[in-house]
This record gives C-alpha cells, sequence and structure tokens, in this order.
C-alpha cells in the first residue's frame, strides 16, 4: 500500500504537478525545484508572496552537490551530524537553482527531511523538491495529512499520507555569514545541539528574506493573547487558552506537556493551536515556554502568532 502510494506520489511530481508530502517537521507542500512551472504553483496555491523563498529537499548530502557551489566546513560538520533531520542550511547555490526558488537571494535553503516514506520518495526522483509547508501562507502549520486536507482540498493533486510528525514544528535555520554559524529560523533542532557542533553561534531576531521568518507566520485566525494566562483569564474567562503544563480554569484549554517535556510539547503545539482556533472562543491566550531547547522555537512561533 505505501510503496503504490509513494509511486502515486512520484508520478504527479514527474508530471510538473504538486503533492503534501511528510516529514518529521511539518508537512510540506512539494513540487519539482528545477522545474519553475511547478515552483510557481506552489506560490500560487499557498498565495504565498514570491520575497519569501522556499527550502528545496533531497535525499542524501551528495544530492546537494550539482546545487550547492560551497560547504562551508561548519555546514559539513552540521550536515554529518544532524542530516535527515530538522536542520536547513542555507548555502551559495549553483545556477541550476533559480531566482523563483530563491527569491532572488544568491543561497538556497536545503535539507534532508527524516522521513522514512519521504526519503523512498527523493530516491526515486532525478530532482529535489521544493516544498514549503502545505498550509495557506501565514496560517498554522500542518502535522497531519488531515490537516493539509482541511486547508487545501482540491487545490493539489495527492497527499502522501505518513501520520502524525513526530517533531511537529518547523526545521532549524542556520546560515554562515562571513563564516559565522548563524541561527536565521529557530526550529525542530535546538541551539544547544548546534553548539554542541559548531561552537557559539549567533541568532538573528529579525532575518531578512530567510523561509518562514516573516512576522505573522503560524497564526491563528483568532486573535492572540501573549502573556501570564492566570491574569489574562480574570479579564477574558471565556477565551481559549494553551498552556505549557499548568492546568486553567478555561472553557477551552489544551496543555502542552503535563510533564513539562519540551519535547512533547514541541509536538502538540501545531495541533492544539488548530484546536483552539476551531473553537467558539474568540481569542486565544497562551503563555512562553522556558527559554531553553525547543521552547525557544514554540516561543518563536507564538510571537510571530501574536503579531
Amino acid at each position: 500500500m505505501e510503496h503504490s502510494a509513494i509511486d502515486r506520489a512520484a508520478e504527479i511530481l514527474m508530471r510538473s504537478e504538486l503533492a503534501a508530502i511528510p516529514t518529521e517537521t511539518v508537512y510540506g507542500l512539494a513540487g519539482n525545484a528545477l522545474d519553475e512551472n511547478a515552483v510557481a504553483k506552489i506560490f500560487a496555491v499557498k498565495n504565498r508572496p514570491f520575497f519569501d523563498p522556499l527550502i528545496v529537499h533531497a535525499g542524501s548530502k551528495e544530492a546537494f552537490e550539482p546545487y550547492i557551489s560551497e560547504w562551508p566546513e561548519a555546514a559539513t560538520l552540521l550536515a554529518e551530524r544532524f542530516w535527515p533531520g530538522p536542520l536547513t542550511l542555507l548555502l551559495p547555490r549553483t545556477s541550476l537553482i533559480s531566482d523563483l526558488v530563491t527569491s532572488g537571494m544568491e543561497r538556497v535553503a536545503v535539507r534532508v527531511p527524516n522521513h522514512r516514506l519521504t526519503l523512498e520518495l527523493l530516491s526515486r526522483l532525478s530532482f529535489p523538491l521544493a516544498a514549503p509547508s502545505a498550509n495557506p501562507f501565514g496560517y498554522i502549520s500542518p502535522t497531519r495529512p488531515e490537516h493539509v486536507a482541511a486547508q487545501l482540498g482540491d487545490k493539489i493533486s495527492f497527499i502522501l499520507d505518513g501520520g502524525p510528525c513526530t517533531v511537529g514544528i518547523e526545521s532549524t535555520i542556520v546560515g554562515f555569514p562571513d563564516g559565522v554559524p548563524t541561527i536565521y529560523r529557530l526550529g525542530g533542532l535546538s541551539v544547544e545541539s548546534i553548539e554542541e557542533v559548531v561552537g557559539k553561534v549567533e541568532i538573528l531576531q529579525n532575518p531578512n528574506r530567510s523561509p518562514g521568518a516573516m512576522a505573522g507566520h503560524y497564526a491563528p485566525t483568532k486573535k492572540l493573547l501573549l502573556g501570564d494566562v492566570a491574569d489574562m483569564l480574570k479579564s477574558y474567562p471565556n477565551a481559549a487558552t494553551l498552556s505549557f503544563k499548568n492546568e486553567y480554569p478555561s472553557p477551552y484549554l489544551r496543555v502542552l506537556s503535563p510533564s513539562g517535556d519540551l519535547t512533547e510539547a514541541a509536538a502538540n503545539f501545531f495541533r492544539f493551536m488548530r484546536e483552539l482556533d476551531a473553537t467558539p472562543a474568540e481569542l486565544i491566550l497562551a503563555e512562553t515556554l522556558p527559554e531553553k531547547g525547543l521552547g525557544r522555537a514554540i516561543n518563536d512561533r507564538l510571537r510571530r502568532a501574536r503579531s
């Protein structure tokens, strides 16, 4: 059954059509990264502005060799340690990658996803896949196939069902301006893990034209307030509430991790945001998590959702 689904996804992608694919982070809306018609369809289906670049996926570091003109030593070390995995590297591109994919930038964002179905799919293709999250631009990212179906419906040809995403939050993006390892987007690989390999890193607070780095990304349709939940509930007792580990007297409460586990919280984050957005409540109250590990990435998404 899985093989026939992968065969169908490969056939669709080879026809320059789009398919949703599973990764360990979120579901991606995939098209042939070397075909500008397919790439343009991605922007159209997502209603994504052309100045927001895409991430390109392949099955191995070696598969990226024709598309990358230079590999800094730190990039090679990170790729060897964390690929396949929730790490995206921002590297100088060759002319095989078009301006449409990179929004005119001379660097392209690349990663090897850690999902067995998508790795099998990539092994059957002669081209890499451009694959931003499979949701309308700016909205909550999908972590289950039913999320993709609900948001994009008949706008795409096929959804490769790989079950729930295990990490549940987008990849961490690392670039190397002037040779310095720099985080452009916090994500599913912690800062601490990266620093174990390459030493101290810079974290950009306002990255310029990095995939998924715009204010307003990951936003629900309801207004979101971020702060002291117990205090905010005094003014908004009927609000939907997103908690890290505490119970609150809210009619629509989701607790990311009762045990206070940041990995579990990340895996639940987008699903719970989506569920709270579907409640009758007029707004969502949320609190920040500890500013460490995956807590940093979740806080980043909460601040963007608030904006």
